[in-house]
Formats: C-alpha cells, sequence, structure tokens
C-alpha cells in the first residue's frame, strides 16, 4: 500500500526547519554523532517529527555506537515501509519511511554481529523523530 501525502512540499515547508524538511521529506541524513537521540536512554516512544505517528520504543533501542539512534525493531505492526534504496554505490541499503507519511527515517541494515534479538540495526536520523517519556 502506497501511503497518502497529507500535504504538498510547501505545506511541509511551512511545519518543518529547513533541515527537517531536508531529511525528512528528501532522504538526506544529519551527521554523525550530532542528533539529541543518538545516546539517549529515557523510558518512552519515538515518533515521527512530521506527522507524529508512534514509531520505536525505548525498549527497542540500543547502544550500537554507530553515530545515530540504533532501535532493533519498530513499534508494532506496519508503522514503517521498507524501499530498496540504490542512491549509493555498493550494496543495495533499505530505506525506513513512515508508513503515515512516507517520511525518511533512516536505513535499516542486517548481519553486522550485534546482540540484538533480530540481527538488525534500525540507523535512524534524531531529526526523523520525537520523543514522547513515559507513554508505552
Amino acid at each position: 500500500m502506497e501511503p497518502e501525502l497529507p500535504k504538498t512540499a510547501a505545506q511541509w515547508r511551512s511545519l518543518l526547519t529547513p533541515f527537517e524538511f531536508q531529511v525528512l521529506r528528501e532522504g538526506s541524513t544529519e551527521p554523525a554523532n550530532t542528533g539529541e537521540y543518538t545516546d539517549h536512554s529515557e523510558v518512552g516512544v519515538y515518533c515521527c517529527r512530521a506527522c507524529g505517528a508512534e514509531l520505536f520504543r525505548s525498549e527497542h533501542k540500543f547502544a550500537s555506537h554507530c553515530g545515530w539512534p540504533s532501535f532493533y525493531t519498530t513499534a508494532a505492526g506496519d508503522r514503517v515501509r521498507l524501499v530498496p534504496d540504490r542512491s549509493l554505490p555498493g550494496p543495495e541499503r533499505t530505506e525506513v519511511r513512515c508508513a503515515a507519511c512516507d517520511s525518511h527515517l533512516g536505513h535499516i541494515f542486517s548481519g553486522e554481529g550485534y546482540p540484538t534479538p533480530t540481527d538488525e540495526r534500525w540507523c535512524i536520523n534524531s531529526i526523523s523523530l520525537r520523543f514522547v517519556p513515559g507513554l508505552h
């Protein structure tokens, strides 16, 4: 199922900062080790900064030391959609997008040897998220 974009690019620009727009709507990446949630460890949920959809939970976050917040799974169900990413030379990557508003969140990697239940690292831009403490 393709998500319906709830807003035009002009509407998104009016709601997001220029950098939020660059990452969420144009697929850019924030520099490593600069995001507010990279080393964040409070209990709560991480929602899409653009639309507010719940995406990840704190109990699924782990310290990967890769420079971005890392999760090993999503909050539940079909909160995200995975898209083949061939934008860089080399192996194809898998892009993670919000299923509700189609915002770019980051990429998913597997087989890297992290001790997680899924053997996956959901490498997500902090600027793509908004943390809500205590919700579960």
